[in-house]
């Protein structure tokens, strides 16, 4: 009897110890996040046509124009993750014929969910685009 309890002291020990540094080798394995917001693309605001885009496919994304002032979107299709097209009036993914307004909001299905905007900052003339 007395070696059972004894048996069960160490595998509950070793458990312990075990998850203990399991946990500790996780915070070391995963890198943390510096905080700093990482420039996806810049442009001149100029190049920017008023009610148009302009697209940086590399980067997937678009960095829009209209009368209220600019503003980016993601070019990854909420639905399975397509790249969608900007077109004149509307912004359509081809892999299902999700349809999203110019503001990024879903008009037609399946996608429910808007296309992601991302950051912007505009100084001197210039947009820089941000991502996490």
């Amino acid at each position: 009897m007395e070696n059972l309890s004894q048996s069960r002291r160490t595998f509950i020990t070793t458990l312990t110890l075990l998850l203990a540094s399991g946990g500790l080798l996780v915070r070391y394995l995963i890198p943390r996040s510096s905080g700093k917001r990482r420039v996806l693309a810049s442009a001149a605001a100029a190049d920017v046509p008023l009610n148009g885009a302009l697209l940086f496919r590399n980067e997937r994304l678009a960095l829009l124009r209209d009368n209220n002032g600019f503003y980016a979107l993601s070019l990854i299709c909420t639905h399975l993750g397509c790249t969608v097209t900007v077109l004149e009036d509307a912004i359509s993914c081809p892999c299902h014929g999700s349809r999203f307004d110019r503001q990024g909001k879903v008009l037609l299905g399946p996608a429910t969910e808007p296309l992601k905007r991302l950051d912007l900052v505009e100084q001197n003339g210039l947009i820089k685009v941000y991502g996490s």
